[in-house]
């Protein structure tokens, strides 16, 4: 036996050995119990307002650094909006204007409350109110106290039950906001359970253990307490951009991946435990063997999203590094506990089929056996069929309408603001929205600035008003006719900056909510047009260094971005012939590109890891077919687990998240079923040798198959 634990790494040994399983299981047990209070204090250093999103050097930036000086960076301007279809009287106006005056005993809303502002119709169908909500500071609740704060100012702004056929909402930027803060609150816990219950669920079909399965999530558990505390550090302490959107995909992540980790750890130690009598000594091969594919797959993982730095929107460049630390630390958990806590309880865990020691491996007849024999007939016409099939789906990726999404748009359900938008469009001019187009200026060219803003075509020109110079600069507003998230909006945006860049020594510069979602969009762009392309780069370069081949690595990728376009074409589909959705973000393609080309790439590694194992020692016809049946099953498993902890993601109520959490679980499955089990096995099968070139392994020729059992040690400790 001590010949055969040195040809183990000394790596492998520590979870695994008698003495250094305890030793790491105490070790996290002291991280967790230290990192996890700071864990669940993640929410308060997210940042989810909209400047925190946008790139520095955008005009709406440079912009808002100015209004600040006007209107401080915590005031949000609400709207209240009545309507009554049979007409408001006099009395009833009046009495709405004395609930008003009582609104700013609400912690949070500032004294000057204007309104309510009649609708134009005789009698007045709608009517508004005006105020100013506080987030910060002196009496202000917070961004996450929002909800609350609207709650009181309904329950005292409220129509009477005596005003039959009244109705009240709450809207504007402020409005807004509320729908945001609830429609994120509570959704750490929202995603951890749905992830937990999806992760508990494959791992009891896939293990047929109902004691087994524990170990994964309890270490996955470990896991996300552990990297939310990590990641609190570097946002308290190092300004790591962090808000809802990348905390919730860290749980998904941390639990996908690392479940998908643990997949394949466990599926090779019980393959060892049937090749040693000792479970230290087979966890220590497993970890030693299954290793290396484990972290090639976690740094191709890191790498893709380490590439979201090169981002010019904050929020992306954010989500790098919180899901690169949570794959890391996934990783590292998977890697030492547990191994660690498999070796400490032994074959009972497996019951009731525990892997006995010179029990026989089905690999050679079990069901994924059988289909690579059947690949093996034809391998050219299988991956010929499957990539035309593949691609007749990914030409629907032309109608995908990824253009960015309106305020309604932005959920799954109407929310409280965006009914209160509908009805000031149809009473106000400009839809009362309370969101003008903010022109910052110098001083000596302010009446010419006006002049622009007012003669630009979509503008409001009665809403055009200056305010108070400060430190040389004023500030122009003006609200366009078209909702501010519209693309009229858009369109008049683009007019007024080129009017009030003409006016010569102004170093006029526009901002306002149209601006950012504008700059937001142009940022976008960008981002993927660079990011895409580096990804790219990247993976190839690992992949080439994995298995020292050039040919593979260029198969792998190709067939990767055919999954990526395919799950596009299907989610277009979906989204408008079955959910119903406006359209998608246009942060969707590169965020769905990223997951999934480095998890896709995770199972193609997996794959091509053990195929090169096998061929190393019998050739590349014989490796395609042994790789596929040794990994097909607990590679499928791991699909299944990954798309369905994505798929938690349409449990929320933005649509931005669902429709990422379906095309992600789409394509995951794609690749899991198809690409990897059809299409690479088939390619593999078909090019042969060729697909290690230059490499040494390009050299060497098929055996002839025979019936053979398992591999001697003596063989299992030459693979390289």
């Amino acid at each position: 036996m001590k010949t055969l634990m040195d040809g183990v790494g000394r790596l492998a040994r520590i979870p695994s050995g008698r003495v250094g399983k305890w030793v790491v299981v105490a070790l996290w047990i002291v991280a967790v119990a230290a990192l996890a209070p700071l864990g669940g204090k993640l929410s308060s250093v997210e940042d989810n307002q909209a400047s925190a999103w946008l790139p520095g050097d955008a005009e709406s930036t440079k912009a808002m650094d100015v209004t600040k000086n006007f209107q401080a960076n915590d005031e949000v301007p609400t709207i209240l909006i009545y309507e009554k279809p049979s007409g408001f009287t006099a009395e009833e106006l009046a009495t709405l204007g004395d609930q008003v005056k009582r609104l700013p005993t609400v912690p949070g809303v500032l004294p000057q409350v204007l309104g309510p502002q009649p609708s134009a119709e005789k009698p007045a169908q709608a009517a508004q109110v005006m105020l100013t909500l506080k987030l910060g500071g002196d009496g202000g609740g917070g961004w996450d106290k929002l909800p609350d704060t609207i709650k009181q100012i309904k329950d005292i702004a409220a129509p009477p039950p005596t005003m039959a056929g009244a109705t009240m909402h709450v809207t504007g930027p402020g409005g807004n906001a509320a729908d945001q803060a609830e429609a994120f609150s509570g959704i750490d816990g929202t995603l951890l359970f749905a992830a937990v219950g999806v992760v508990v669920v494959m791992l009891l079909l896939t293990y047929r253990s109902p004691i087994l399965w524990l170990l994964p999530v309890l270490t996955a558990g470990f896991a996300l307490f552990a990297a939310q505390g990590v990641i609190y550090l570097f946002a308290k302490y190092a300004g790591l951009s962090v808000n809802g959107q990348s905390a919730g995909i860290l749980t998904v992540l941390v639990f996908g991946a690392g479940t998908d980790y643990a997949l394949l750890l466990v599926a090779r130690y019980r393959e060892e435990l049937r090749r040693h009598k000792d479970r230290h000594e087979a966890m220590a091969f497993a970890l030693h063997r299954a290793g290396p594919a484990i972290w090639a797959s976690a740094a191709t993982v890191m790498a893709g999203m380490l590439c979201l730095i090169f981002a010019a929107l904050n929020s992306t460049a954010g989500l790098g590094p919180v899901a690169a630390i949570g794959i890391g630390v996934a990783l590292l958990a998977m890697v030492t506990l547990l191994p660690a806590l498999l070796a400490i309880c032994g074959r009972w865990l497996f019951w009731p089929v525990r892997p006995s020691y010179g029990s026989d491996d089905h690999t050679k007849d079990g069901f994924w056996a059988k289909i690579g024999r059947g690949i093996a007939k034809r391998p050219r016409i299988t991956w010929a069929v499957a990539a035309v099939v593949l691609g007749v789906i990914a030409l629907n990726t032309l109608n995908l309408k990824a253009d960015g999404l309106t305020n309604a748009g932005n959920y799954t359900t109407r929310t409280d603001a965006v009914i209160g938008e509908e009805i000031a469009a149809r009473h106000f001019p400009g839809g009362g929205n309370g969101q003008p187009m903010q022109v910052v200026t110098n001083v000596a060219q302010a009446d010419q600035v006006r002049d622009a803003v007012a003669r630009t075509p979509g503008i409001v020109p009665q809403s055009v008003k200056v305010s108070p110079p400060k430190g040389g600069v004023v500030m122009v507003q003006g609200t366009p006719s078209a909702q501010p998230d519209s693309p009229a909006a858009a369109q008049t945006l683009l007019a007024l900056r080129d009017a009030v860049h003409q006016v010569p020594g102004a170093d006029a510069k526009v901002g306002g909510m149209t601006a950012v979602q504008y700059d937001v969009g142009q940022a976008n762009d960008h981002d993927r047009d660079l990011i895409i392309p580096i990804v790219l780069v990247l993976v190839f370069l690992i992949l080439a260094a994995l298995l020292r081949a050039l040919v593979a690595p260029l198969l792998l990728i190709g067939t990767v971005v055919l999954s990526f376009f395919t799950a596009m074409g299907i989610s277009s589909f979906f989204f408008d012939n079955v959910f119903g959705f406006e359209g998608a973000d246009q942060s969707f393609p590169l965020f769905v590109f990223v997951f999934l080309v480095a998890l896709g790439i995770d199972y193609n590694i997996f794959l091509m890891t053990r195929v090169r194992e096998e061929a190393l020692q019998f050739g590349t016809r014989r490796g395609a077919l042994t790789g596929l049946a040794a990994t097909g099953g607990v590679i499928t498993s791991a699909g299944l687990v990954l798309a369905g902890t994505f798929a938690v993601l349409a449990t929320l109520p933005l649509v931005a998240f669902a429709e990422i959490g379906f095309a992600v679980a789409v394509g995951v499955l794609i690749d899991t079923i198809i690409i990897r089990a059809v299409l690479v096995t088939a390619l593999t099968l078909d090019v042969g040798r060729f697909m290690w070139w230059p490499g040494k392994l390009f050299h060497k020729r098929d055996e002839p198959e025979t019936e053979s059992s398992d591999r001697p040690e003596s063989e299992a400790l030459a693979v390289r």
